[in-house]
Parts: structure tokens; C-alpha cells; sequence
């Protein structure tokens, strides 16, 4: 973040800090030192005088604190970022460099400026969001909006005509906010270096934490109702003669299937298969109506031009919404022809998809044999699809995590079920989610492969 032809600081250009109330916030002021924070309807008791000027001052816009601030206002703002309720402006002069936008407390105290001593977290992503900007970090108590390019120029390490001043004091607030480390700090501890970036913003992002205490845009928020018309639960059929699956007996199951608890401890991971028997379309049939038919389907809002669809099926899905799909890769089963299919729940066949010798068909097979033995190609190889329209519909920020759920409890049915069957299973921790997209020529964004499980005769 060095420059050696950066200009010097003048009066004009030095940092200064403005707080102002986040979007939505207010302080509501009333008798004996008391006021509440909104939205957080957090109380705050034992104000002085000042105290509450400063928050008069705050309602009625952004508030310019001097560095040598007395103690009060300093313990009031800090209780306010505490909150959420306020942002951090950091300007030079008339122009607006960047603002730290808290939602939990700084857990440390910001550092001496220093430029040449922090590097930027590997763990920090700058995106646009809106007409802002934004740096974010999954550990961060803050995001940090960037207002002018040269800032921009200097977090990103492109170089900058920042004055030093500044740049120390940007170098600062990236360190307090965790956007920068030490140099090397990430690299040399194992827990840093064992989370790839990309699953550390997963596990943060789906979860309930800083960002989503308030529930204002997670979870089951319906955001889509009224402006986007809810996906159908059925999905749009696939052309060709379809292949017909028989139907198991339920009822003989209930009575002869081996006991749960047997299942369970006999359930193991089957690598090696016997390609001299392999398995029947009966024994398909007999699995996928177990673990992945279309019970039923019922209706909600029934009076509007597309009414919701919540089907049931044998494995759990949270809001009854369903969003994957099977689709049954076969290379060798007795009765049914080669070819990637797609299982059609509600009517239980297989409609054909692609042939099994096209490009993209093999290139979604080839990954299985890294885990079957000896290089083998699975007998059938089960494909786990979603729908995410079906969940990102109601769903806020954590649909995908929900998805990934449902593959799993998805997986074990098939585990357990297949185990009860005497067929052998294994699920494959990694699929060619390009290959899918080829073979099925579906855009990714509408449907894209989340999983799979190879199914077969054991050896």
C-alpha cells in the first residue's frame, strides 16, 4: 500500500470521521436519560445530557466527531455501533473515501496506523452490491463501502495517489475490521489455511449470525410472492418414449423388509460390482418409488393465477417444497437400454435425456470411477438435481445450504434403502456440474447437478 509519489497531507485532505444512522435507524428519546435504538429495540439506560444531544444530533443527521472526543460521546458511539444502528464516514475534506458499516461490536481496538504492516485477508470479496462497491470478510464486524476510486485502487493493492495519511488510516481501519492481517498470517496458521474462501463465505452467509439476527432478508421470507410467480412442482417433461418402472408392494414391504435397526448397522460404502448380474429394472423401480416417488401433491393459495404445489415424497424437504430431481445414468441394467434418463416422480418411468455414448454423458460418468474399485464404471449411476427456483422463491441467503440438506438426507435413504434391497451403494462426494448442464441442456442457474450415488449388483 506504499507510494512513493504520494502527495503529502494538507489540512483539506486529512481524514476526519462522520457517523450517521444507518438506513431505517432512529433514536427514540425519552425522559431520565433513556432512549431506544430502532429497529433493534435495544434500550439505553443512565444517558447524560450530552449523551442525548448526541443523539438528537444523529437523528437529525451525520455527526462529526473530533479525534480528542470526550469519554461519554466516545462510550455513546460506541455502544451504537454496537448496535448496528450507525455507519463510520471517513472523508477528507468534501469527499466521502469510504464508510464501515457495522453490525456487531469491533472485536478489538483499531491499531496505529501503519500501511506497510497489513496485507488483505484472503477472505475478504469486493463486489458490487447495488450502486455501492462493498468489501466484505465472513468474520468481519463490518463491511467496508468504498466511495472513491483511488481508495478503491488502494484496498484492491493497484496502487494509489492516496495521501500517506490517509492511506495509513484506511490500512487501519482494514485491520480493525479484519479485511487486513499480518503479512503471512493467513498462510502460516492452519486454521486460516485449511478454509478455502469460498466455503468460509458459505458457512457464514447461510447461517443465522451477525448479519441475520434480525431475519429481515433470511430465512422463509417469501421475497419472490407477488413479483415472480412460484415454480411448478412438476418439472417440464422430457421428449421420447418414456420407460416404464414397476411398482414395488408396499404392503408385503411393511411386513417383510428387514427391520431398521439392521439396515442401519449393515448400511457400507460399495465399490466393487458384478456386471455379470447387474441390477434389474424391478430392483430400479423398486428403489426410486421407495426413495423418491410423488405421493401426493397439495395446493395452497388456489385462488391465485399459479397456485403453489407442495408435494410429499418418502425423504424430508424443508416447506414441503421438493426441489431435486433424480436422473438415472445407466450403462448396464437388465431391462432398460442404455442412456442418461430423468425419473419422473408422479408418473414413475424413465424419460430418456441423452444417449449414454455422447460426450457430455461420459464426461458426467467418468468421476464415479475414482471411487469404484479398480477404476470400474458404476453400473447406474444416480444423479441428484435441483430445481433451486423451487426454494430460492421463499427462501432468503440460505437456499442453497437447504439444497445441500436435502441431498444428504436424500443420499441416506438411498443408502438405507439399497442396503435393505441387497443392491450396493455408494454416494460420489463431487460431480461435472458442466457435463450435467450439456447433457440436459439446462441453464445451471435454472437446474444443476448438487450430488450423486452409484447403485449397482455388489461383486
Amino acid at each position: 500500500m506504499t507510494n512513493s509519489t504520494t502527495p503529502a497531507t494538507t489540512p483539506a485532505t486529512a481524514p476526519q470521521t462522520v457517523y450517521t444512522l444507518t438506513d431505517g435507524a432512529r433514536c427514540l428519546l425519552g425522559g431520565g436519560g433513556v432512549a431506544v435504538l430502532l429497529p433493534a429495540k435495544q434500550r439505553l439506560d443512565g444517558l447524560s445530557p450530552g449523551q442525548i444531544a448526541t443523539l438528537r444530533t444523529l437523528n437529525g443527521g451525520p455527526l462529526r466527531i473530533a479525534d480528542d472526543a470526550d469519554e461519554d460521546t466516545v462510550d455513546l458511539l460506541n455502544r451504537l455501533v454496537d448496535a448496528g444502528v450507525v455507519s463510520l464516514i471517513v472523508s477528507a475534506g468534501q469527499r466521502d473515501l469510504y464508510s464501515l458499516r457495522p453490525f456487531r461490536r469491533p472485536s478489538q481496538p483499531r491499531p496505529v496506523p501503519c500501511s506497510d504492516a497489513f496485507e488483505l485477508s484472503r477472505f475478504t470479496v469486493v463486489r458490487r452490491n447495488g450502486t455501492d462497491v462493498v468489501a466484505e470478510h465472513p468474520r468481519s464486524w463490518c463491511d467496508v463501502a468504498i466511495h472513491d476510486a483511488e481508495t478503491l485502487a488502494t484496498l484492491v493493492g493497484l496502487g494509489s495517489a492516496l495521501p500517506a495519511q490517509i492511506r495509513d488510516r484506511l490500512a487501519a481501519d482494514l485491520a480493525w475490521s479484519g479485511h487486513a492481517v499480518g503479512p503471512g498470517t493467513e498462510s502460516h496458521d492452519f486454521a486460516t489455511r485449511s478454509w478455502s474462501p469460498h466455503e468460509l463465505w458459505f458457512h457464514r452467509r447461510s447461517t443465522v449470525g451477525d448479519r441475520g439476527t434480525s431475519w429481515a432478508h433470511f430465512g422463509p421470507t417469501r421475497w419472490a410472492d407477488g413479483e415472480f410467480e412460484p415454480l411448478p412442482a412438476r418439472r417440464e417433461r422430457y421428449d421420447g418414449e418414456p420407460v416404464s418402472l414397476p411398482t414395488p408392494d408396499l404392503a408385503a414391504l411393511r411386513q417383510d423388509d428387514q427391520p431398521l435397526t439392521a439396515v442401519v448397522e449393515d448400511r457400507k460404502s460399495v465399490r466393487d460390482f458384478d456386471d455379470r448380474h447387474p441390477v434389474t429394472a424391478a430392483q430400479l423401480g423398486e428403489l426410486l418409488h421407495r426413495c423418491a416417488r410423488t405421493r401426493s401433491v397439495r395446493t395452497t393459495n388456489a385462488n391465485r393465477a399459479v397456485p403453489e404445489e407442495l408435494p410429499s415424497r418418502p425423504f424430508p424437504s424443508g416447506g414441503s417444497l421438493y426441489e431435486l430431481e433424480v436422473y438415472a445414468v445407466v450403462r448396464i441394467a437388465d431391462g432398460i437400454p442404455a442412456g442418461m434418463y430423468h425419473y419422473d416422480s408422479f408418473d414413475h418411468v424413465l424419460r430418456p435425456v441423452a444417449p449414454y455414448d455422447s460426450p457430455a454423458v461420459r464426461r458426467l460418468v467418468a468421476p464415479a470411477s475414482l471411487t469404484l474399485a479398480d477404476g470400474q464404471l458404476p453400473q447406474v449411476l444416480l444423479v441428484l438435481a435441483a430445481r433451486p427456483g423451487r426454494i430460492m422463491w421463499t427462501y432468503e441467503q440460505m437456499p442453497y445450504a437447504v439444497i445441500l440438506k436435502h441431498v444428504g438426507v436424500l443420499t441416506q435413504t438411498l443408502y438405507l434403502t439399497s442396503t435393505a434391497m441387497g443392491l450396493g451403494g455408494v454416494a460420489q462426494g463431487y460431480g461435472d456440474t458442466a457435463a450435467f448442464a450439456e447433457a440436459t441442456g439446462a441453464d445451471e442457474l435454472t437446474e444443476c447437478n448438487v450430488g450423486s450415488f452409484v447403485v449397482g449388483t455388489p461383486r
